[in-house]
């Protein structure tokens, strides 16, 4: 199959932050930006920002401003240009023709696929061509289900859903999360995910993907999440507030706490970048360096 990307060509470390921008940036989130971050840093490599827009209908007005702007006053700051996924349907339909070979339409209602048992069973498959709207979906013939995380170390996939074929375009047109991220981590060239525990299922279908598109998957560090009170991880949906800027020491030594990093006091440090620093150097200690 011809390659429908071209992955940048790097040996070096490749991070990146890639928030939804579905409102500003609240501690659960800044936790996965300061770890992604710390990584980055530690290895000395470059870490990126990408804005997941691809669900325009969750986008926030000026939310993406707002978040760069959350990160800048923290200290963490991108080394090259911030995309948006809102801004990539050509490339997303260019691989996704590539992939014909790979996938089949499927016109089945959440309801239909419910009534067929807890995932999804081919049930379109063999009945092609399907009325639109449809959905594509991926012909999930060789579903990986075994990830190394350097936090969990060797994770097994319920292997039901590892097998499931899941979507790539959805019924409305829009472009599914799992095409995209694996298409832009792959041309970004990024060599290492680190981001929150709730992707890490997710992340079978995804290296899946990658090996279907002939890339090499990513190594991966799965964080902590931040829950609340009743034990929800926090998200915009849960109406987590910002973070306040004007607090930004104390939200780092915080954030770093759920990391398992020691670093103090706010009077401890004069500037966001004596912080940093700090963390970076105890994120050495505490994590294996990939050479």
């Amino acid at each position: 199959m011809r390659k429908p990307i071209q992955p940048q060509s790097s040996n070096s470390y490749r991070g990146r932050f890639a928030p939804t921008p579905s409102g500003p940036l609240h501690f659960g989130s800044l936790v996965a930006a300061l770890g992604s971050f710390l990584d980055a840093r530690a290895h000395h490599g470059q870490w990126l920002v990408r804005i997941e827009d691809v669900d325009k209908t969750r986008a926030v007005p000026n939310a993406d401003t707002q978040i760069l702007k959350q990160l800048d006053a923290h200290g963490l700051h991108w080394d090259e240009t911030v995309i948006y996924q809102s801004q990539r349907d050509e490339i997303y339909t260019r691989v996704l023709d590539t992939l014909v070979a790979h996938t089949y339409a499927c016109d089945c209602s959440r309801k239909q696929i419910r009534a067929q048992g807890a995932y999804y069973n081919g049930h379109c498959r063999t009945r092609q061509p399907r009325p639109t709207p449809y959905a594509i979906r991926f012909k999930n013939d060789n579903a990986k289900t075994h990830l190394f995380d350097r936090r969990h170390q060797h994770i097994q996939a319920e292997v039901e859903f590892a097998r499931e074929d899941f979507i790539l375009r959805r019924r409305d047109g829009l472009f599914a999360y799992q095409l995209a991220v694996v298409v832009d981590d792959l041309e970004q060239g990024i060599t290492d995910i680190v981001r929150g525990s709730d992707l890490l299922i997710p992340s079978f279908w995804q290296a899946t993907l990658w090996q279907t598109l002939g890339g090499t998957t990513p190594r991966w560090l799965h964080l902590p999440l931040v829950t609340d009170s009743h034990g929800r991880k926090l998200s915009k949906q849960n109406h987590a507030p910002a973070v306040d800027e004007a607090h930004a020491i104390d939200n780092l030594i915080a954030a770093a706490k759920v990391l398992s990093l020691s670093l103090g006091e706010a009077k401890d440090y004069d500037n966001v970048e004596s912080v940093l620093k700090a963390a970076t150097q105890q994120w050495q200690s505490q994590w294996q360096m990939i050479v």
